[in-house]
């Protein structure tokens, strides 16, 4: 049982100047002003005297980080896990790239086991499936070796009770929207993405049950004013929820600015799309069977393709209130509460009572302060 008062509180309401919140059980309890707490003789408090307090960040597209790949390493998985609370992700979907479906099945088995003994990093939600099931014109990093029609065959035990939480693919292709149906009916959540998709073909998609889209104008046609194809469906699309990559590389900051005051944080959430790279020096690295060259800023194949980031969920969201001049308060639900809301899981992403205490708290620069998970403190800076 824990009380952290002073802070600066985010609830999806209001911003509470000197609040208090109390934890207890993994869940939060109470959320006040410092003044107004009454808390039982046991509760240990900590002074959060110039900091925020706001929920942990929710990363939907995570390819692997300190030098491990989802999808040749699935055992990858629980480390980076491990690594993620000091970029202030307390939940994420590790993500499976276009591979032999043998490596989604392997994820599978880890995701759905039991964590290490002692784990007290970020919680894997479920897994991200993105291939095989794409356009090879719009192949991006993914291998077209492995690239394939969809079928209900070939997903046949792909359910959120088997470890998968979202799949990408391509609309357009034969079959897909069968399986778009299957799958959202199970309720796995289906994105748009690698796609040379229509207009037309995009909207019928979201008929279908598509409720995504993995890093707009990423493999995708461009928005053109005839045909506005899948980014300016997704754009149009009240029932479609965004994914961005907000590095500065994959889209310039001056679209980021106009896609936020399109859409707002209701429908836009933040990815990393982070590979092996993330929290290691440049060099190179594994991005599924293709070795991906990284400096400073950026991974990309030999041939100059981009291939996921470096990018940390942290600076994302620096990034968003330093390219739109929003708001702390405006962004949070980026990484937060509409990642949730997509997901299905209303215990996550909020400062409310009965909701994980999953927590982070940021210093004045929006740096990872200390990071909660459970109630429980996985990074904390030195």
């Amino acid at each position: 049982m824990i009380c952290i008062e002073h802070a600066t509180v985010y609830t999806p309401d209001e911003v509470i100047a000197d609040g208090a919140v109390w934890v207890a059980d993994g869940r939060i309890q109470t959320i006040t002003r410092s003044s107004q707490i009454d808390l039982p003789g046991r509760a240990s408090c900590i002074d959060a005297t110039g900091l925020h307090l706001v929920p942990g960040f929710i990363d939907l597209q995570l390819n692997g980080a300190i030098g491990l790949d989802f999808t040749t390493e699935p055992r990858g998985i629980w480390p980076v896990a491990d690594y993620l609370p000091r970029t202030g992700v307390t939940s994420f979907l590790p993500t499976i790239i276009t591979a032999p479906l043998t490596a989604v099945s392997a994820a599978q088995k880890i995701i759905t086991g039991s964590p290490p003994r002692g784990f007290r990093g970020a919680t894997p939600l479920g897994l991200h499936i993105e291939g095989p099931f794409l356009h090879p014109d719009k192949k991006g990093a993914h291998n077209p070796a492995h690239l394939q029609l969809p079928t209900a065959e070939k997903v046949a035990s792909w359910s959120p009770e088997n470890g998968v939480r979202l799949v990408t693919l391509a609309p357009e292709l034969d079959g897909a929207l069968d399986v778009v149906r299957l799958l959202s009916e199970r309720g796995v959540v289906v994105s748009a993405g690698h796609s040379a998709a229509t207009f037309a073909q995009a909207v019928a998609g979201f008929a279908a049950g598509i409720c995504y889209g993995t890093h707009l104008f990423n493999a995708m046609p461009p928005l053109h004013h005839r045909e506005p194809g899948l980014a300016g469906a997704l754009l149009a699309d009240e029932r479609a929820t965004i994914g961005l990559i907000v590095d500065g590389e994959h889209v310039h900051p001056e679209l980021v600015k106009l896609v936020w005051r399109l859409v707002g944080s209701g429908r836009l959430t933040l990815v990393t799309d982070a590979m092996a790279a993330l929290g290691m020096p440049p060099g190179r690295y594994m991005l599924g069977s293709h070795q991906v060259i990284v400096d400073e800023t950026t991974a990309r194949l030999p041939s100059g393709t981009l291939a996921g980031s470096v990018l940390g969920m942290d600076t994302a969201v620096r990034n968003l209130i330093r390219f739109t001049g929003c708001t702390l308060a405006e962004a949070l639900p980026t990484v937060t509460r509409t990642p949730a809301d997509l997901l299905g899981l209303p215990h996550k992403g909020r400062l409310a009572p009965t909701c994980d205490a999953d927590l982070l708290l940021l210093t004045p620069n929006l740096e990872v302060h200390t990071t909660f998970v459970g109630g429980r403190i996985a990074y904390q800076k030195e």
